[in-house]
């Protein structure tokens, strides 16, 4: 997976928006304010790209398990994030995958009000 389709895979998503809210170089993907995604560009840069992705915890120690490029969420809650790295042992498919449960988890913390604003 290169950058430009992890960049506009996550825009796809419905009341996603981005932001750079640390520092010029962690891109930051947020529905309804809240973080789901981020990546550092200087990583991409470099060749070594991975993102922070939320995660149900029950499911965070299958996949580091099952996964050498799936870590503790470095920088974030152990407990509820990964590092996912590209282009090693997790194949495209499951990094979708695993984008679409962070998102879904975020979208589900927020009110249904929120929620429904999102879905309009």
């Amino acid at each position: 997976m290169d950058l430009n389709y992890y960049y506009e895979y996550c825009l796809s998503k419905k009341g996603v928006t981005e932001h750079f809210p640390f520092d010029e170089e962690t891109l930051v993907f947020k529905v309804g304010g809240k973080m789901f995604a981020l990546s550092s560009l200087k990583e991409w840069e470099k060749g070594t790209p991975s993102v922070n992705l939320k995660c149900d915890p029950d499911k965070c120690e299958d996949l580091r398990a099952e996964f050498e490029a799936i870590k503790p969420g470095w920088h974030m809650s152990k407990t509820h994030w990964n590092t996912v790295e590209f282009n090693k042992d997790v194949p495209d498919k499951m990094i979708r995958e695993l984008i679409d449960h962070s998102y879904d988890l975020v979208f589900k913390s927020l009110t249904k009000k929120l929620q429904l604003e999102i879905l309009e």
